[in-house]
């Protein structure tokens, strides 16, 4: 598994930036997945950008919730029903991530990790503890920097899953990189 997930938020994008050439940028970077969100755009929109994102040499393509036959898996909220094929799931305590692997998920995500710019409010962090000795591989989410994403590796963690530090950056890539350089 790769150690490093970035969730997508094109509305979190500096001004001008589009979610193609961002992503693309990263994958230049190093990154080898992605998790697209964008809930709101409609069927037809979304459905080409996950294609486009596809179409990116060496890059897994993850829908969020949604299943797109152009993309490699799907990510489904902790207790939306399964889909066909590979997913995972967004979970928020142990007691969901064991479901999660009962349930035949491939991966986990399990948040909040650390305080989250993106989703302001939302916690308090989970105790670093609860990221240890889990079920399927688990991405720590919320609030992950290049600072803090090494601890969370350390903790246990397959990886950490990252939104907004990449979403609001300047320099995507250079966020990318960074992260993968503690990572690896």
């Amino acid at each position: 598994m790769t150690p490093l997930l970035v969730l997508t938020d094109r509305a979190q994008l500096r001004l001008g930036r589009g979610l193609l050439r961002t992503i693309s940028e990263c994958v230049d970077a190093g990154l080898e997945a992605v998790v697209v969100r964008e809930h709101d755009l409609a069927p037809e929109r979304r459905q080409a950008l996950v294609a486009g994102l596809a179409a990116l040499p060496g890059l897994t393509v993850i829908t969020s919730r949604i299943p797109d036959p152009a993309a490699h898996a799907t990510h489904l909220a902790a207790d939306q029903p399964r889909v066909d094929g590979r997913f995972g799931r967004s979970c928020h305590d142990r007691a969901q991530v064991a479901r999660a692997a009962e349930g035949g998920a491939s991966w986990a995500t399990l948040s909040p990790y650390s305080t989250s710019v993106s989703k302001p409010g939302y916690g308090p962090p989970l105790p670093i503890s609860e990221y240890d000795d889990l079920p399927l591989p688990t991405y720590a989410l919320g609030g992950v920097t290049p600072a803090n994403a090494a601890a969370a590796v350390e903790a246990g963690a397959c990886g950490v899953a990252v939104m907004g530090e990449v979403m609001r950056s300047a320099e995507p890539a250079r966020v990318v990189a960074a992260l993968l350089g503690v990572l690896r």
